[in-house]
């Protein structure tokens, strides 16, 4: 390899710093976009951020059967579910904006 073909090393650090950067700045605004999952015709809805983190979850008094609970806790878990796969599929399509497009896995975000 020639030296004009070899990377330039200051180059590639600055490159790493800014992907560093737009990282951060992308977890931020992840934490603050929110997405939400329902189940049972939306009578439980759950909130989640793009950090996939749950912020809330809403129950509907119409569904809350005490001779039914295994019911309501599968609804639960589905809303959860919905609104997480949601996050994760928002927070993809941010950080591929960053990557160009490359797989990363990035804990709390992926």
């Amino acid at each position: 390899m020639s030296d004009s073909e070899m990377p330039n090393f200051g180059e590639l650090m600055q490159t790493a710093q800014r992907v560093q950067e737009d990282l951060s700045r992308i977890q931020a605004e992840l934490a603050q976009k929110t997405v939400e999952g329902s189940a049972g015709g939306g009578l439980v809805t759950a909130v989640a951020n793009g950090r996939q983190q749950l912020i809330s979850l809403k129950i509907e008094k119409d569904i809350v059967d005490p001779e039914d609970i295994p019911m309501l806790q599968d609804l639960v878990v589905a809303a959860i579910n919905v609104a997480l796969g949601r996050a994760s599929e928002m927070a993809q399509a941010e950080l591929s904006a960053v990557t160009g497009g490359l797989p990363l896995k990035i804990p709390g975000l992926t």
